[in-house]
């Protein structure tokens, strides 16, 4: 399944491997220099100050979305696959 991250923007729930809260991203400095390493790999999807960073296999996201947001909506998919 797939969940919309922002913008037109939607990534593969099973390529996710995290999803950090905007609060914890500006106060971790493994996380900030984490990021600048990964420079060329960030999309920034959101129009004003981000609310969560997504990490996926390939990408890294910054989302307009809350993180909590975003959980809800891979908790809703993945009860969904578990259907099927």
């Amino acid at each position: 399944m797939y969940i919309h991250v922002g913008e037109d923007v939607m990534v593969r729930t099973d390529d996710i491997i995290a999803i950090i809260d905007r609060d914890t991203v500006q106060f971790s400095e493994e996380l900030q220099l984490f990021l600048k390493n990964k420079d060329n790999h960030l999309w920034n999807l959101a129009k004003g100050s981000y609310k969560s960073l997504v990490i996926t296999k390939d990408q890294l996201y910054l989302s307009p979305l809350a993180s909590s947001t975003l959980k809800k909506r891979s908790k809703k998919y993945s009860n969904y696959e578990n259907l099927l």
